[in-house]
């Protein structure tokens, strides 16, 4: 990828965005599970273990969710790693090849950034 701003470069790309956005959802829900389990292992009272027992499920349920999502479009392949695979690499050198693109120009030394105005 040479030119980001050659169309060409943008295909594919909003799926991918898509599925970027899924994982990033995903991974934050399993956080969650994983914080209120915690929390839950640390709680005393009857009436916040309740609390917590309700928010883990809800937790688990939305990951679900979010997995099945996911598999329906795709975008995860949990039981086959072979399927997976191709699909993570792809994303692992879309990633190396949008970091090495010069986004800005490399002489940055110019005057003048911002309007002077009219005194």
């Amino acid at each position: 990828m040479e030119d980001y701003l050659d169309p060409r470069n943008a295909e594919g790309m909003p799926d991918q965005a898509d599925s970027l956005f899924a994982l990033d959802f995903l991974l934050s829900a399993k956080n969650g599970v994983r914080n209120c389990a915690i929390a839950l292992t640390e709680a005393i009272t009857p009436e916040v273990r309740t609390v917590l027992k309700n928010q883990l499920n809800e937790a688990l349920a939305l990951h679900d969710e979010i997995s099945r999502l996911m598999i329906h479009n795709g975008w995860l392949h949990p039981y086959d790693v072979n399927e997976q695979f191709p699909i993570d690499l792809k994303a692992a050198q879309t990633t190396v090849q949008i970091a090495q693109m010069k986004l800005f120009p490399e002489d940055t030394s110019r005057l003048g950034l911002f309007a002077t105005p009219d005194k």
